[in-house]
């Protein structure tokens, strides 16, 4: 297959696996993924992952390449909290939780960082559409409920104050039903305790 074939062939793809390039051509030879990464036309980001090199990698792109290279995934942790303009900080490592085993990715694009979470606990996020594609985020509740299941030692006062989420884009943002919602799933008796005393202190702040 020449390269103008595959590049047509795969224009809809952010990014493709060598599993997807099979699938249009059996007989397709690793060695020409050498060749046209040394020729400047496609990029490796991890092992059987690439993308063509003109993809602009804006926010929603590196998104969707996260979602994709470690499947199932969604984003979610600081990522999230700074996307939903929760946090002031700007956030750099794509953060993720995953059903499958957690890792840390550092590629030429970019780092991805995921967080294992019980398959059960795999819920609550939504796709946000873009360009005619997507990327799978959690919805505000559950990543405020992953943060604090990841993060067990965060439980008084001061660890909420250190997290600096701001409280009116919190509020406006919150649904508190489907956030105890949410939380009656993890049935987990020191996240609740957590929760509510986290709630209590933003009510406050």
């Amino acid at each position: 297959m020449r390269y103008m074939e595959f590049r047509a062939a795969l224009k809809t793809f952010t990014v493709f696996s060598l599993n997807e390039i099979k699938k249009i051509d059996k007989s397709f030879h690793r060695r020409r993924l050498t060749e046209w990464q040394e020729k400047g036309y496609i990029k490796k980001i991890i092992k059987g992952y690439y993308i063509f090199s003109e993809v602009e990698l804006n926010e929603n792109v590196l998104f969707e390449i996260a979602n994709r290279i470690q499947n199932p995934s969604y984003i979610s942790l600081e990522m999230a909290l700074s996307y939903y303009h929760l946090i002031p900080e700007n956030v750099y490592r794509i953060t993720s939780v995953s059903s499958r085993r957690p890792c840390n990715l550092n590629t030429p694009i970019a780092e991805f960082n995921y967080r294992k979470i019980k398959p059960g606990l795999f819920f609550g996020y939504q796709l946000i559409p873009y360009n005619g594609k997507y990327f799978k985020i959690g919805q505000v509740e559950k990543i405020v409920l992953d943060y604090f299941y990841l993060h067990p030692h965060l439980k008084s006062e001061s660890d909420f104050d250190s997290l600096r989420i701001n409280p009116d884009k919190f509020w406006s943002q919150l649904n508190e039903v489907q956030l105890n919602n949410y939380l009656e799933k993890f049935s987990c008796q020191q996240l609740t305790k957590t929760i509510k005393s986290f709630l209590e202190f933003m009510r406050n702040a």
